[in-house]
């Protein structure tokens, strides 16, 4: 694994414990770059978290490490957080846009986001065009101020989180430019299936070339761990969903 700095700042820290990894004061962002030989394409990943942390082994070294496997070379984009540190409320969307334009162009480019991190990969794919993105268990438009699910739900904290959600509501007035894939569970009590079922309607009427996969017992949070439900399906059929659009090796 290579580490490469997008911008300057202190030391990143990491919490680990128990084989989980945590980036919880974030300064600098970061590429956590896993080559492989002949890559047929390049992934960003966008690790989750709530955008006040970022969990960097599960839904980040892990998933690199996975589609290092299928043949593409990932990089997990470690990304400073809104209202931390002072840091304005669109600041994951700038490092994301940071590390969007160090990888290029000379391969086919996707991005894949979880929980969290798959709204900013959404918002990424709606500012650039990629060869696809993949969001499992995001939360699009639901934390959105004047469209929450489940309604009357509290504002988050810091104020620049919730300014960040209000401004990207995905499926709403922002729409990735590309291919998308969906993974969610049918009973998570922290991102409703709402957003999914949302944004699917969104995407029919704006012609999106979707696939939107629905598991009815997994929990929220499922990424690679999780694999005693049919949701352990999901990542076979992302796979599937990444050959047909680059064909790997």
């Amino acid at each position: 694994m290579q580490v490469i700095r997008l911008a300057a700042g202190a030391e990143n820290i990491f919490e680990c414990m128990d084989g989980e990894c945590i980036a919880v004061h974030i300064h600098h962002p970061e590429l956590h770059v896993y080559p492989v030989d002949r890559p047929a394409a390049r992934v960003l990943v966008c690790p989750g978290g709530g955008y006040t942390r970022l969990m960097a082994d599960k839904e980040g070294a892990k998933i690199a490490a996975w589609l290092g496997g299928l043949g593409y070379e990932a990089s997990v984009l470690i990304h400073r957080l809104p209202g931390a540190d002072g840091h304005p409320h669109d600041i994951a969307l700038t490092d994301g846009l940071l590390a969007l334009d160090h990888l290029g162009r000379d391969l086919p480019l996707f991005i894949m986001g979880l929980s969290s991190g798959g709204h900013l990969a959404m918002v990424l794919a709606s500012q650039r065009a990629v060869a696809g993105v993949l969001a499992v268990y995001a939360p699009l438009s639901g934390n959105h101020r004047d469209h929450k699910v489940p309604s009357g739900k509290t504002d988050f904290a810091p104020p620049e989180k919730q300014a960040f959600y209000d401004e990207w509501p995905v499926g709403l007035s922002v729409m990735p430019d590309g291919p998308v894939f969906l993974a969610y569970a049918l009973h998570d009590g922290v991102v409703p299936v709402e957003n999914a079922l949302r944004f699917i309607s969104a995407a029919r009427d704006a012609g999106i070339d979707l696939d939107a996969h629905i598991f009815g017992t997994a929990p929220h949070g499922f990424a690679l761990r999780h694999r005693d439900g049919t949701h352990a399906a999901w990542p076979d059929l992302a796979a599937r969903w990444l050959e047909i659009r680059c064909p790997a090796g």
